[in-house]
């Protein structure tokens, strides 16, 4: 078997590892396995185009998204000598971008107890076992990492110089050592203080928190800074210390721009005690991490009840018992999918945070009085646009084997399964949002809005209704492998999507002018939302 590159280089650090105790024998064994593994794995892309990729590591050949992805920071390094603010925003979409990958792709590497089997029955100690899987994250984050800041570290040396360069690559490397050890440690905490299922269902909310936390914290640092006379101008708050991109942007303006006061000193000093701290704390309770890790192998079978929304959805929605079967079934499956929910979860966050992150700009000018004021309630429509990224998710699962039972399962109308997917979809995961969102928006812009919010709502059905017809490519859901649902090659149908969801905006904000529009509005889209939705599920004529 081939040497591997990156464990050689690894070598050089072995003296590092038996500090703390770590046999690193056995940990470099165990990761040649798991990088020897994971070069055997093909990417989602690549499953996806339908071609077989050259032999070599497919990981290595995906890089090249995170270079581009890099091409979002440069504009940033051209902003003279504001290093506070340049440095605050560079590290606000790193920790966007690389948190995000840590949360969707490596937390099932730390969550793994499949090789717990094997591993605890050779003579290797938990801290050992602990350090293998941590390095494995480790050096996939730091090649990604490495990718993400190629192109902005050659713009910063010609620009800054050599100095702020060596500053830039010592913070991005601790702040990788700090994205590590946080979301380990949250982890952590989750496995310490619940068990079994009711743990993996805690996992996927807090995704959907951490990916509203991250969101709006880049928007928060974006907002921290004034113009003055075409200057960016810093004024330091007690509260910017909870923020961590501001610690990373602290150094820069303290050494280079000499501003010594206590608060940027403070920040500069976290940048470096507290992902050391973090990672000495994830060191420590190593061991008891991977005893609480045994949970995960708790399997439980009791049987959740149904909510009284859901029986009352499933009332209401389907006419039928066959499409009440199938409502049952497709609810089940988006509640149960772990890998479904995982994908889903944090754009669902997401759709929660759009609305609010664009009226921004009022709240800061007029307060909740002055928005109350204005049609800005029409920023709701951006919570549709996770639609078309869930629709396209229904045709997969993981276990997309059991899809030979709808060929066999006798059905007056098949299409009836689909039709009911996209209800259940609507009820156990748009909706909720969609009425928490409306009850927030009623509070700040007034009850006069209702009938607004209901023609949203409407126009939510027709939307969904329209993402089926333009993204489904089988005839039913759950019936592809879940390693296949790349979205990569979805891009430009999302933003065409997008302008879908753009132009029912202008229409709803046109008729809103007109006297008594929004009224008849409703009703035209109402009745054109039924008709379509019965066309388009209408039964085949038999041959």
């Amino acid at each position: 078997m081939k040497e591997l590159r990156i464990l050689q280089v690894l070598d050089f650090f072995q003296g590092f590892f038996r500090f703390f105790q770590v046999d690193y024998q056995a940990m470099r064994s165990i990761l040649e396995v798991k990088l020897t593994m994971d070069q055997r794995r093909i990417p989602t892309v690549f499953q996806a185009n339908g071609t077989k990729p050259k032999e070599g590591n497919q990981f290595l050949k995906m890089l090249g998204i995170y270079v581009l992805y890099s091409l979002l920071i440069v504009p940033f390094l051209f902003f003279g000598d504001a290093y506070m603010f340049q440095m605050s925003i560079i590290f606000g979409i790193a920790f966007f971008i690389l948190m995000t990958a840590m949360i969707s792709d490596f937390s099932a590497v730390l969550l793994d107890v499949r090789d717990k089997v094997i591993l605890h029955t050779k003579p290797v100690d938990a801290r050992t076992i602990s350090a293998a899987k941590m390095m494995h994250v480790f050096i996939y984050m730091f090649l990604m990492t490495g990718s993400f800041i190629a192109i902005p570290s050659v713009v910063m040396l010609a620009q800054h110089g050599p100095l702020i360069l060596l500053l830039f690559l010592f913070e991005m490397f601790m702040a990788l050592l700090f994205i590590i050890a946080l979301t380990a440690m949250i982890y952590m905490v989750i496995l310490h203080l619940f068990n079994g299922e009711k743990l993996k269902d805690i996992i996927n909310y807090v995704q959907i928190f951490m990916a509203i936390g991250i969101f709006i914290g880049y928007q928060i640092v974006a907002r921290m800074f004034n113009v003055v006379e075409m200057d960016l101008v810093y004024t330091f708050e007690w509260w910017h210390v909870f923020i961590p991109p501001m610690w990373f942007g602290a150094p820069f303006e303290l050494l280079f721009n000499h501003h010594h006061s206590p608060g940027i000193s403070i920040m500069a000093l976290f940048t470096v005690i507290v992902p050391i701290i973090a990672i000495y704390l994830y060191y420590r309770l190593m061991p008891s991490f991977e005893q609480n890790l045994k949970k995960l192998m708790n399997v439980s079978i009791t049987r959740k009840k149904k909510s009284r929304w859901t029986a009352l959805a499933e009332k209401v929605c389907c006419r039928s018992k066959e499409e009440r079967a199938y409502f049952k079934f497709a609810s089940s499956l988006i509640r149960r999918e772990r890998d479904f929910k995982l994908r889903v979860y944090p754009s669902l966050g997401l759709a929660i945070v759009f609305p609010f992150i664009f009226m921004f700009n009022q709240m800061e000018e007029g307060g909740f009085q002055g928005l109350g004021e204005t049609k800005q309630y029409f920023f709701i429509y951006f919570s549709l646009i996770i639609i078309s990224t869930v629709v396209h998710m229904l045709q997969y699962s993981e276990r997309y084997n059991g899809a030979w039972i709808f060929h066999v399962t006798p059905s007056e109308n098949p299409k009836r399964l689909y039709s009911a997917t996209l209800k259940a979809f609507l009820v156990q995961l748009f909706f909720p949002i969609y009425l928490l969102l409306s009850i927030i928006f009623v509070f700040i812009f007034s009850y006069h809005i209702i009938l607004d919010l209901i023609i949203i709502g409407i126009t939510a059905i027709l939307y969904t209704l329209s993402c089926y017809k333009i993204i489904t490519k089988v005839d039913y859901p759950f019936s592809k492998k879940m390693e296949s649902a790349s979205q990569g090659g979805m891009t430009i149908l999302y933003f065409l999507l997008m302008f879908v969801v753009g132009v029912f905006t202008v229409i709803h904000f046109v008729v809103s002018l007109v006297p008594y529009g929004s009224i008849i509005y409703m009703l035209i889209l109402a009745f054109i939302t039924w008709v379509s939705w019965a066309v388009v599920f209408r039964k085949k004529p038999a041959n």
